[in-house]
């Protein structure tokens, strides 16, 4: 199977609906599992670690005109440049990460907490030297994005974990996101958790340490065949 697939169009599967938003795979077929999703606020629509697909227009037109782009890790430039000049828009970054802005051929801007309005605000990590990531949590209406530190994909879960925690940080987990209590999470590899999230949040966290052997056993292999794809990314 094909880690991240960089070419072709596709046949996207569209996830994570509710109200405000959704979300989209790109490349089903691919082990990453990359997930992009489109966000509904009161100045229009949000696009965060997008990548391209077949009608996603189509479904971005019917939440609303789109606001911006943003991207959330410094490895998820992904299409986001191919989105924001399509749609007239700059890619919006936080002002402490690098390396996408060279990797996107569009406007970029900068911001330092939050975007977006209602105000979408990010928490900086940076789990390694090379990788800088902005968890974003929108207070209005309870939605937390997580780049790449949480997720559902391949090499995240173990056991009946519903939210795994990467594995080169299961033990040292990003125990800071434990005073939030989201009613969704969403995710940059697999699909979103949207029932008792708050629940899941807080098993991920308290018991990532705890099933580290296992997810060591497990998930070795597909972490280092994710992070090798990611850095040529």
């Amino acid at each position: 199977m094909t880690v991240y697939r960089r070419a072709g169009e596709g046949d996207p599967r569209f996830v994570d609906r509710w109200d405000d938003g959704f979300g989209w795979v790109a490349h089903p077929d691919e082990e990453g599992v990359r997930t992009g999703h489109a966000l509904r606020g009161d100045d229009g629509v949000w696009l965060v670690d997008p990548l391209d697909a077949p009608g996603l227009d189509d479904r971005v037109a019917a939440l609303g005109e789109v606001a911006g782009v943003v991207v959330l890790s410094s490895y998820h430039a992904r299409d986001a440049g191919v989105l924001a000049e399509r749609h007239g828009v700059p890619v919006h970054l936080p002002e402490w990460m690098d390396r996408v802005a060279r990797r996107v051929d569009a406007p970029v801007e900068r911001f330092a907490e939050s975007f977006g309005d209602p105000a979408v605000r990010v928490r900086r990590f940076e789990p390694l030297s090379m990788w800088r990531e902005a968890v974003a949590f929108r207070e209005a209406d309870g939605t937390l994005v997580v780049p790449d530190l949480l997720g559902t994909g391949p090499g995240y879960r173990v056991g009946d974990e519903r939210v795994g925690v990467v594995l080169s940080h299961r033990l040292a987990p990003p125990r800071s996101l434990a005073d939030l209590d989201p009613d969704r999470i969403l995710f940059g590899h697999g699909e979103g958790v949207f029932e008792d999230a708050g629940e899941a949040l807080t098993d991920a966290l308290a018991g990532a340490r705890r099933r580290f052997p296992r997810a060591l056993a497990s998930t070795l292999g597909t972490n280092v065949r994710l992070l090798a794809a990611a850095v040529r990314e």
